[in-house]
């Protein structure tokens, strides 16, 4: 007997291609507003600490601002992810954070001392806080689907594409002008490609979370024990990492590298990030959380090579340090995805985040009030804190 005609015919459910090709446009959607909020922020932050020199910081200074940042930058994104998860309004969320970040960059041309410079440092990196975990839940769900390392690196990728060529534009500007507020100023227009190619992302992905739907009855579980070890090991590793400000400060100060080159060296470090990313990104879907081990023993070595080397040196520990960025910001979010359920991952990364901030604080801090009294007692801070995360990492890889 023939079938009659329509009968038992389902809805055709999108094959595994077509679900990849769909996650991969997202990726590469917001990758695209990450590059030109990266082009924007991180051409400013390329500056910021022989900007402040000039209005008058000092070496402690410029280390508890870069600290303080990073306590706002990570800390606050506790509450942000909090946010995210009780009201799954992600999208109106980022929006917030990225239209505060990308003002308060083209705002410090108008900074007329440091005290205002500073607040404006603080709010861009404020910004950062609310926007970043929903938007990684959101990368999370589009990453599922192709990878959870090549997803979160291709993002970086082209979020370090703008970190590389922000800081060369800002070069030119100080080359051809000399001043910092001109410079400043020019990252408006970046700023404001990257909120509109944002709204159009939003238009075309109203529901990230569809691209990896989650079975109805699925249980919200509880953080493991893998996740908060973990979470001691990432925040040793950001303890022990000092930021650039504090390297830039140090190059003029101890003027290993002229102004001018400055934002070169970060240029080149944001290059290092972006292809390791792709690099060590591959590596993690296939290798997991071990491929973070000699990753971390070897962005440990930036330390001694960009305090204590000449040029040539210095310029090799940016790319060490810069390599050490690229895990920070795609490896070490990746990993969280894999350790916790989709349902819990808004607050689980904004935790996870609000600890690596509170920890990149603590060393940011300690270390500007020991470089103003010991270079190597900074080095020695550095190496020992971001080793001691190595144990436990053994332990997290061992345990499933």
């Amino acid at each position: 007997m023939e079938p009659t005609k329509g009968a038992g015919l389902q809805p055709t459910a999108p094959d595994n291609g077509t679900k990849r090709r769909r996650a991969l446009k997202f990726v590469l959607m917001i990758g695209a507003v990450s590059f030109f909020a990266d082009f924007t922020y991180e051409g400013s932050r390329s500056i910021t600490g022989p900007f402040l020199q000039t209005l008058g910081a000092t070496g402690a200074i410029v280390g508890i601002v870069a600290g303080l940042g990073e306590l706002l930058g990570y800390g606050l994104r506790f509450f942000s992810g909090r946010l995210s998860e009780r009201t799954k309004e992600f999208w109106p969320i980022t929006f917030v954070g990225y239209i505060v970040q990308m003002a308060a960059v083209p705002l410090l041309a108008l900074a007329g001392n440091w005290k205002i410079a500073a607040l404006l440092i603080l709010l861009e990196r404020t910004g950062k806080a609310i926007r970043n975990p929903p938007r990684d839940v959101m990368l999370s769900h589009a990453a599922k689907e192709m990878g959870f390392g090549w997803g979160f690196g291709i993002h970086e990728a082209l979020d370090q594409s703008g970190a590389l060529i922000g800081p060369l534009l800002v070069a030119l500007i100080l080359a051809h002008r000399g001043y910092y507020q001109l410079a400043f100023g020019t990252l408006l227009v970046p700023a404001i490609m990257a909120v509109l190619l944002l709204s159009i992302a939003r238009f075309l992905y109203p529901r990230p979370e569809d691209l990896e739907p989650v079975p109805q009855n699925m249980q919200a579980a509880g953080l493991s024990r893998r996740f908060w070890i973990y979470l001691i090991a990432a925040a040793l590793v950001a303890a022990g990492f000092a930021d650039f400000q504090l390297i830039s400060f140090h190059f003029q100060q101890a003027a290993i590298v002229k102004t001018l080159w400055i934002p070169i060296f970060y240029s080149v470090a944001m290059a290092v990030s972006g292809v390791g990313s792709l690099v060590f990104g591959r590596l993690f879907d296939r290798f997991g959380i071990s491929v973070l081990i000699p990753l971390t023993v070897l962005s440990a070595c930036f330390a001694p090579l960009v305090f204590l080397g000449g040029f040539w040196l210095a310029l090799v520990g940016a790319a060490l340090w810069g390599l050490g960025m690229g895990v920070h910001e795609s490896i070490i979010p990746a990993a969280v995805a894999t350790i916790v359920p989709a349902s819990r991952r808004p607050s689980a990364y904004g935790l996870f985040t609000g600890a690596y901030g509170l920890a990149w604080f603590l060393g940011s801090a300690i270390m500007g009030i020991l470089y103003d009294h010991s270079i190597p007692a900074v080095i020695a801070f550095c190496v020992i804190v971001e080793l001691a995360a190595i144990p436990l990492l053994f332990k997290v890889r061992k345990s499933k």
